[in-house]
């Protein structure tokens, strides 16, 4: 084995172990990249003049990537609507409409879940509002604590699958560039783009499949064991209120933001940042009308007008710059701009109702968090790759997975299990900086599908939120959790959606047209 190639073994593995250790991953990365450069700067096999294109890395890639702009829009709505009490409505009427059956109330966790997924694509928000709300719920009617905990944890992390992700739109960024990269390396110099919309596209069936497999699962439980999942008695769930009137009144909104979201992008109608902008809007007036739903006028008025001004913005040229403009566009910019006055009038009035119910700060400062934290990782991950690349591990990488035996097989396989055994100890952020750009360019210089292999490598970072010791969900659970439930209840109950899913993955490289007949039915 020659230096250079030791040098990138040492350097990997020096960042895992750092990164087990719980330093912080955005100095980690670069910390460790900096300091083999200069090892292998001292041996001759580094060059310092490849840090002169770091600052177009970051600049290009990062600050002025309009792409990336969709992560904080996408977090504040999902942050926004946790915090306006949209799962709780959520969650007590999928309760009493599933709730005489046996194992419903899993079926009801599973089913709220896929929805605030669609809707928020935040994992934290969903498995701790559900474990506090479902969890003492689940325990009361004599659930059993593993299949609880299982089902609630699970089901919180279908927001890294169920578009829109945040996850999607970062590995979107990412196998779009690696795409490019590696079509430009086997001599195809104009490739097809590979968008988030493909993602979003391609990982809509995979997700509502795995939907499928855990309800699937709990009605096998509750047959062969009734006792860990029992019905609550009809008595119980009546309350005098329809539940019809139940299922529209919580069902209605949330369903309407998830159609202007995703509709919007697989429509082809907004790309994803726009789309995001769109859901942040309807955010707030939704959570604005959760607030104070007597008072809702204006919030439904300024609904009104964002619905009109979608519709306009698609039908009708607007632009106002022209020397000559005809009657039905003056018509419309005239109601765009009234629209628009409405539109911010109640996104004024929820905001209003956000800072009264001390939410606005709350939303504010966890946008910024995850934010900064996206945008730093991925400064430290450009530093990473700059110099891995500087001392050739990405045509060590390449060489490797040529020559493993299967072929292109044998490599994707090789990659699943390592991104599944590092799932155990990182996160899904650090995994999709470090290990898709370097392992994506080699991998899609063939006839692999770059939607597939998203989606693929999407489902399996799902898994590492359940797998633990390091499994974020498991810790967002265990904080919420009542005291009767222990650790190893919670770790018992993940292992079979861990399972789940792992038979997904294996479903969906079965048959990659799951993830690649929607994409191309849209977008052809």
């Amino acid at each position: 084995m020659e230096l250079a190639e030791i040098l990138v073994f040492l350097m990997f593995g020096v960042v895992c172990v750092m990164l087990m250790g719980g330093f912080p991953v955005a100095f980690t990365l670069a910390g460790t990249a900096l300091l083999f450069s200069v090892i292998g700067w001292s041996v001759n096999l580094f060059e310092f003049s490849l840090f002169g294109a770091l600052p177009s890395r970051i600049f290009g890639g990062a600050m002025t990537n309009e792409l990336l702009i969709a992560v904080p829009l996408f977090v504040f709505m999902g942050v926004m609507l946790e915090r306006s009490k949209v799962a709780e409505e959520l969650l007590d009427t999928m309760g009493r409409l599933f709730g005489n059956l046996r194992g419903g109330l899993g079926i009801s966790v599973s089913i709220v879940g896929a929805l605030m997924a669609a809707s928020t694509g935040i994992v934290g928000a969903t498995v701790v509002t559900m474990g506090l709300l479902s969890l003492p719920s689940m325990l009361r009617r004599k659930y059993d604590p593993s299949l609880a905990c299982g089902s609630i944890a699970a089901a919180g992390t279908l927001g890294q699958i169920i578009p829109p992700s945040i996850v999607l739109v970062l590995l979107g960024d990412q196998i779009s560039n690696a795409y490019v990269d590696a079509q430009r390396m086997a001599g195809n110099f104009s490739p097809d783009p590979v968008s988030v919309g493909d993602l979003f596209a391609g990982a809509l069936l995979p997700g509502l499949s795995l939907v499928g497999l855990y309800i699937l699962y709990q009605i096998i439980v509750a047959w062969i064991k009734p006792t860990v999942s029992p019905a609550i008695p009809k008595e119980d769930l009546d309350d005098g209120i329809p539940l019809l009137w139940r299922v529209i009144h919580a069902l209605i909104p949330p369903i309407i933001l998830i159609v202007a979201v995703l509709g919007s992008i697989l429509a082809g109608v907004a790309t994803p940042t726009e789309a995001a902008a769109v859901g942040s809007v309807g955010a707030m007036l939704l959570a604005g009308l959760r607030l104070d739903a007597k008072r809702g006028n204006a919030l439904y008025a300024a609904g009104g007008c964002l619905i009109v001004m979608l519709i306009l913005t698609n039908t009708m040229d607007l632009r106002v710059s022209r020397n000559e403009i005809p009657a039905g566009d003056f018509f419309g910019i005239i109601l765009a701009g009234i629209c628009t006055v409405g539109l911010a009038w109640g996104v004024l009035v929820s905001l209003q109702r956000a800072e009264q119910h001390n939410i606005l700060k709350e939303v504010m400062r966890e946008t910024l968090k995850v934010s900064a934290m996206v945008f730093v990782i991925l400064i430290g991950a450009s530093v990473f790759s700059l110099v891995f690349r500087g001392l050739g591990g990405d045509d060590m990488v390449s060489d490797f997975l040529k020559n493993l035996p299967g072929g292109e097989f044998g490599a994707i396989l090789l990659v699943m299990a390592v991104m599944f055994f590092l799932g155990f100890f990182l996160d899904f952020i650090e995994i999709t900086f470090v290990v898709v750009p370097i392992v994506a360019p080699a991998l899609l210089q063939g006839d692999i599908s770059p939607v597939w292999l998203g989606v693929m490598m999407a489902m399996n970072l799902q898994t590492s939120f359940l797998t633990p010791p390091f499994g974020f969900a498991l810790f967002y659970l265990r904080g919420v959790a009542p005291p009767e439930i222990s650790t190893i209840h919670i770790y018992k109950g993940v292992i079979p959606f861990v399972i789940i899913q792992i038979i997904g993955l294996c479903v969906l490289a079965l048959f990659p047209q799951l993830a690649t007949w929607l994409p191309k039915l849209i977008f052809g």
